[in-house]
């Protein structure tokens, strides 16, 4: 799916945009978290993008990672150019002294929008906009961070596009495929809690299941998830759209990353993220029974927060 970034059109407030991608090896706990994002302060300033890059293995230590921050982003007619890097639809190629990345993806699932009606990707509010271009995809190529190399074939992920003129209060990211006995289903799903004044609201949930080719939608503005979170687990109970959904996450602190992000003032959050995390989730359609999904290393626990009381280290890259 081809899309128009949006950074161009920042207002005097500024903004942030990603384009991001995350694949995982169906066979043992590997995965590749790569992002592209644009971030401008408030004010008539110049935008400036960074690439990040993230290897996870569970047979290392700890993930490898990767970041540079460069000047001079520019808009696509259908994704971004960073430096000598495009993500674009399909594709995304680029590299500097430290790494290299050669991937390209066919996306077999149809584009996910989070939030629940059109009209709200084009007001003001909710200040963070959320979609997957393609919720699940096959990724072949290679991306290198120093001495480290993973060769992609036919790894299962999704590639996602998120923008904005400030982060949620508190987010939580999922996303889930090489689930056991359903091989083409995928989960991705998205909550936060938003701050409004001195306030922040419930977790909202919004996003979408899809089994068997049947897509069914998760969350809602009537349902009203039950969340118990920590930097590397999860425990969810969400009702509403057209199923109830329990669902838990482990994410193995040594494969867990926290990085700085920056709202496009002068906030920050810590973003823990792991892409080998284990989940399991029970299914209850309200047109048929319960369904058990399983994945050992298949999914993705991203966990946005406004403390540093995680006792995960944090990354010394900075952002932007």
């Amino acid at each position: 799916m081809a899309v128009a970034p949006r950074f161009a059109s920042f207002g005097p407030r500024g903004g942030y945009e990603s384009f991001f991608l995350r694949a995982v090896d169906p066979d043992r706990p590997r995965a590749v978290w790569l992002r592209h994002t644009v971030h401008r302060a408030p004010g008539h300033v110049p935008a400036l993008g960074a690439i990040w890059i993230t290897l996870f293995d569970a047979d290392a230590p700890a993930p490898v990672t990767h970041k540079v921050t460069l000047p001079a982003p520019e808009a696509l007619p259908d994704g971004v150019r960073i430096g000598d890097s495009r993500f674009g639809p399909g594709a995304v190629r680029g590299g500097d002294e430290a790494a290299a990345w050669d991937l390209e993806w066919d996306g077999a699932a149809a584009p996910l929008r989070h939030l629940p009606t059109e009209l709200l990707y084009r007001t003001a509010l909710p200040r963070t906009k959320l979609e997957a271009l393609a919720p699940r995809a096959a990724f072949r190529g290679t991306v290198t961070v120093g001495d480290t190399t993973m060769r992609l074939h036919g790894w299962p992920g999704t590639v996602g596009h998120n923008w904005g003129t400030e982060h949620a209060e508190r987010w939580i990211w999922l996303h889930a495929v090489a689930l056991d006995g359903a091989p083409g289903a995928w989960l991705d799903l998205a909550l936060g809690r938003v701050r409004v004044g001195r306030a922040t609201t419930p977790w909202i949930a919004d996003g979408a299941l899809e089994l068997d080719g049947r897509r069914l939608r998760l969350g809602g503005p009537a349902a009203r998830p039950r969340v118990a979170e920590t930097a590397t687990a999860l425990d969810l109970r969400l009702r509403g759209g057209a199923l109830r959904l329990r669902l838990t996450v482990h994410a193995p602190p040594s494969q867990t990353v926290v990085w700085r992000y920056a709202d496009p003032g002068a906030r920050e959050h810590h973003v823990a993220h792991c892409s080998v995390a284990a989940l399991e989730a029970v299914v209850a359609p309200r047109d048929g029974g319960a369904v058990l999904l399983r994945t050992r290393h298949g999914a993705a626990y991203e966990r946005g927060m406004a403390e540093a009381t995680h006792g995960l280290p944090v990354q010394p890259h900075g952002d932007p």
